[in-house]
């Protein structure tokens, strides 16, 4: 599999960073970490979420893939996924930007954990107040 030409694409979610290497003329087997995916993924949802570039784009068993994913949660890993596949799926065809883009897996979501506050509970929470 190392031998073969490759699209990669990167995709990240919250502390999670997914480096995802797209194989072409392929059977659908899939790496993460590795591992074959339904080892690595506990849940069928997470999983989903990750390959839906496939679904969007009527791909799916075109390419073997390999994923190295590291930092964050499951979920957030998921998500990285699904964005370093949309991303390298644009690089094997540039018509696919469009309707990845309208389902919204070439967008970055920026949301992270807010640090904790000193003083405070967590990071905005405080006590709370007693006149008296």
């Amino acid at each position: 599999m190392a031998d073969m030409r490759y699209y990669e694409g990167l995709g990240r979610r919250k502390r999670a960073v997914a480096r995802v290497r797209i194989y072409p003329e392929g059977e659908g087997k899939v790496l993460v970490n590795g591992k074959p995916y339904n080892e690595y993924f506990g849940r069928q949802k997470d999983w989903e979420c990750a390959v839906a570039p496939f679904e969007v784009t009527n791909v799916g068993a075109q390419f073997n893939m390999t994923v190295l994913v590291k930092g964050g949660g499951i979920t957030g890993q998921a998500e990285a996924i699904r964005m370093g596949i949309a991303r390298a799926l644009v690089k094997v065809d540039p018509e696919y930007r469009s309707a990845l883009r309208k389902a919204g897996f070439m967008t970055r979501d920026s949301r992270e954990k807010e640090r904790k506050k000193p003083g405070l509970k967590r990071a905005r929470k405080a006590t709370q107040y007693t006149k008296r």
